[in-house]
């Protein structure tokens, strides 16, 4: 079975490139996606996306789980937007075309549904983005590559340990899963949800220990070994920036630079099909 966003070593595009373009890739594309309510960028944006992702060649369970979290989320947020702030989307446009009416004052229009539209692609720019760069970076190569632009070498490190301990606290939280139901406590979907979700405290407060004991253990044998102790180190895995490389920065770049243009060229950040 698959590790959930975990590296998986391929030979593909975007498992070649270096790990700090993906990194810079990321951040430069989560930024302008964040930012942008345009939504035939958001639109392009999707479709680029999906386009790498496909070209990654992510497996389904590989980022299944995490994705139905993800949409889960995304819909009680469409919701709590609806509930909380009805007419947010009228507000920004500047315009109300009421639907029909649901109940009380609350009233279904056109403006609050193309915001919300709006809100839902922008999650769906900025997942495949992330799976892909969790699942496509090894994090050796992406901390050597951090310091080879100059960032610290400690900095540099720490981001390759969150990485590579993804799949240990997999493993981890398997195996205190299956001791908790070996004991008898229901962890399966045998069991209600309310009682399934009582007892997944049975497993995250172990699982939180367990981790803090493995921090100090690395943190112990780093001191021990006099990490940190040099202003420069060496790397194992090291990878220069390429002409792909470059190719992909300059792309990003340009992208990002385009997309905050043409976001405020008239001082507003959102596309308004009601004037």
């Amino acid at each position: 079975m698959a590790r959930i966003l975990s590296y998986e070593k391929k030979n593909t595009f975007v498992h070649r490139l270096s790990g700090f373009t993906k990194l810079l890739f990321l951040i430069l594309w989560c930024f302008a996606g964040a930012m942008t309510f345009e939504t035939w960028i958001l639109v392009v944006m999707l479709l680029i996306g999906a386009g790498v992702y496909y070209v990654a060649d992510i497996k389904w369970k590989q980022v299944s789980s995490v994705f139905i979290a993800i949409m889960i989320f995304m819909t009680l947020n469409l919701v709590a937007i609806f509930f909380f702030a009805p007419y947010q989307g009228c507000e920004i446009y500047d315009s109300r075309t009421a639907i029909c009416h649901l109940f009380g004052n609350y009233y279904l229009t056109k403006e609050q549904l193309f915001y919300e539209f709006n809100v839902c692609i922008k999650y769906f720019t900025v997942i495949p983005s992330v799976f892909v760069f969790l699942t496509t970076t090894d994090p050796s190569e992406l901390a050597s590559s951090l310091n080879g632009v100059g960032v610290p070498y400690s900095i540099a490190y720490s981001v390759e340990i969150a990485l590579r301990y993804i799949p240990d606290v997999q493993d981890e939280y398997t195996r205190i899963k299956n001791a908790q139901q070996a004991r008898g406590i229901e962890m399966s979907a045998k069991g209600s949800l309310l009682k399934r979700i009582k007892n997944t405290s049975l497993i995250i407060f172990p699982l939180i220990f367990s981790s803090m004991e493995k921090i100090e253990v690395v943190s112990n044998a780093m001191e021990l070994r006099g990490f940190g102790k040099k202003p420069k180190r060496t790397w194992y895995s090291k990878r220069p920036l390429t002409s792909i490389d470059l190719y992909v920065i300059s792309f990003i770049t340009l992208f990002c630079i385009a997309t905050m243009i043409i976001t405020f060229a008239d001082g507003n950040r959102f596309f308004n099909p009601f004037r």
